[in-house]
């Protein structure tokens, strides 16, 4: 399985499995904040109407940052499995994980509310800038130590800034509130993380 299936795969899976898991936990307090960026409701805005005000850039949007969120989430679970990684480099990664899992949900919720597909069929990963190839998850995964540190860094960096560049697209072109404020919340919180994460490769 390439690295574009199964990173779909993954998203599928999270987006599922988080929904599953929220159902039980809704207040159904009708917050509709961004989630994990700083959200204190992450179960709000999960499924919006079939008529709420959108655009095919916001389809766009969620139907193309999900797969990319699930390469994060799955990377971070990639480096989160080593040993001996530097403490700084495993708060990072648990912190991407719990800041685009629950995205992955959210996004996934605009995208059945609108009736349009969460997956975009026949996606080649086209335009999905920043994707790690598999040659390059299977380096992350075969590297131990300092090598496996500095990897994750560097292909999460190029992910973040592939991340940053889809949410100013979502900015200047989207019409659906919750969708822009979550580009606005992923271009704050992954520019702060890229630079950490620079600062963090200049000590290895």
């Amino acid at each position: 399985m390439n690295t574009t299936l199964k990173t779909l795969s993954i998203a599928a899976a999270l987006a599922s499995s988080l929904g599953l898991a929220g159902c039980a936990a809704n207040t159904g307090s009708g917050n509709s904040a961004p989630l994990g960026h700083g959200s204190s409701s992450p179960m709000a805005s999960m499924a919006p109407s079939a008529n709420v005000d959108h655009n095919q850039a916001d389809v766009m949007f969620a139907q193309m940052m999900i797969p990319h969120h699930a390469q994060a989430v799955e990377i971070s679970d990639i480096i989160l499995a080593k040993p001996d990684m530097p403490a700084e480099v495993t708060a990072l990664a648990t912190k991407i994980k719990a800041a685009q899992a629950p995205e992955i949900r959210q996004m996934t919720g605009w995208l059945t509310g609108w009736n349009v597909p969460t997956m975009m069929s026949g996606h080649s990963g086209h335009g999905m800038e920043g994707m790690v190839d598999d040659a390059g998850i299977d380096k992350l995964k075969s590297a131990m130590g300092a090598e496996a540190a500095r990897l994750f860094l560097e292909q999460m960096t190029g992910h973040h800034e592939g991340a940053i560049d889809m949410a100013q697209q979502e900015i200047s072109a989207g019409k659906f509130p919750d969708a822009v404020r979550l580009g606005h919340d992923i271009v704050d919180a992954q520019q702060a993380e890229i630079s950490q994460m620079k600062q963090l490769l200049a000590t290895l």
